[in-house]
């Protein structure tokens, strides 16, 4: 494939992003059940701003900046205001091991650091590659809690809390 150009997402995006995430949901089982309205999922409640990576029309990843809930704020011992969250981040299946996730976050990584807030994120514990991934980008473990839905093996979701690390972050405009 060739290189890949992360930029903010658009409404003429959302088929692809569907069809992207629909590559990660079979072969991670992401989001745990298939969502009725997957435009509407991808386009949680508190949005900031969304991204996606593009290598032509194709949607390579995504991800989504959001308000950050209460629950997380006292996780990260910080008021909601100097907050934002990570959410629906995702690489299609064959788009993997070429940095695609790792160009999104850095990107929302800038944005919020532009926007004088700290980055958080919930993984549920049963998404080992993407705790995983988040681990070895330094990003810091706050503390797990449980949350009110079951995930696809029929366990109570167990959700692992993330702050982002401090430094500075570049934002890439392509990957490879």
């Amino acid at each position: 494939m060739s290189a890949a150009e992360i930029r903010h997402r658009r409404d003429g995006d959302m088929e692809a992003c569907v069809d992207a995430l629909a590559t990660v949901h079979e072969a991670d089982r992401y989001p745990a059940e298939w969502p009725t309205d997957p435009k509407n999922w991808l386009t949680p409640h508190g949005l900031l701003d969304a991204w996606v990576a593009v290598d032509g029309p194709t949607v390579l990843g995504h991800v989504a900046l959001t308000r950050t809930e209460e629950v997380l704020a006292k996780e990260a011992g910080l008021p909601v205001a100097e907050l934002a969250s990570v959410a629906r981040l995702f690489a299609r299946s064959e788009a993997r091991r070429r940095g695609v996730a790792s160009a999104l976050l850095d990107t929302v990584r800038a944005a919020a650091a532009a926007d004088g807030v700290r980055l958080v994120l919930e993984a549920e514990e049963g998404g080992a590659a993407a705790i995983a991934f988040y681990e070895r980008a330094g990003w810091r473990y706050l503390g797990s809690r449980t949350d009110g839905w079951t995930t696809a093996d029929g366990r109570v979701a167990r959700m692992r809390a993330y702050m982002a690390p401090v430094g500075p972050v570049g934002e890439p405009s392509a990957i490879r």
